[in-house]
């Protein structure tokens, strides 16, 4: 009797009978619903990331943050992740994300540049050593009139020299220098940093010895 009595005791307690069970199922179905949480999202931010890819692919000028997280509707932090899951997948193939001045853009790594020069000479771009010394000028020591480059190159500056660095579009006259004759200021733009896949002036490598340039054109 004393076992009977027992048995129906443990069967009619709904916390010894129920309470276990209950608990594993919470648990698991709440593995199985975060699981599931992480899945979705690395789905959503792995098509955001070719979103993005294909935004850039059909953009002939660099896209910025803002205009990705309008075209897109994200937020921030949601570009954020977008643009490191691009990178990530990237970073196995033959094109990287350069991030310049103007906004992001695809480009080929720089390992297969030696391909291109070989195979494309043409697409290669010959710049003079002036022109290269002149605007180094520029881009270190702006904002600087024309007299101020002659006199750290000791060299007259060619008008041509000048003129092809307009047309390109990487210098710009910026207000006008206080001295005899109001000169005007010289500065890079957003157009030189993205050409030499700067994101701002800040990356430009260590300043030269510009006291020593003195090439002749």
């Amino acid at each position: 009797m004393s076992v009977s009595a027992n048995s129906t005791a443990a069967t009619d307690d709904p916390s010894e009978s129920l309470a276990a069970p209950k608990s594993v199922d919470t648990k698991s179905h709440s593995t199985s619903n975060d699981a599931q949480s992480i899945a979705d999202s690395h789905a959503r931010f792995e098509t955001l990331s070719r979103y993005i890819e294909v935004l850039l692919h059909a953009s002939e000028t660099p896209l910025n943050d803002s205009q990705l997280r309008r075209h897109l509707s994200l937020s921030k932090p949601e570009l954020e992740t977008a643009l490191l899951v691009l990178q990530q997948r990237l970073s196995t193939g033959v094109l990287q994300l350069n991030h310049s001045a103007t906004g992001y853009r695809l480009q080929i790594t720089d390992r297969y540049s030696g391909l291109i020069q070989k195979v494309f000479p043409q697409r290669l771009e010959n710049l003079s050593q002036a022109l290269l010394e002149t605007l180094s000028v520029v881009a270190y020591r702006q904002p600087v009139t024309r007299s101020d480059i002659e006199q750290i190159r000791g060299v007259t500056v060619s008008s041509n020299i000048l003129r092809q660095l307009f047309d390109k579009g990487w210098i710009v006259e910026k207000g006008y220098k206080e001295t005899l004759g109001r000169p005007a200021l010289l500065h890079t733009t957003p157009e030189f940093l993205d050409a030499f896949g700067l994101a701002s002036l800040d990356e430009l490598p260590s300043l030269p010895d510009l006291g020593a340039i003195s090439q002749p054109e």
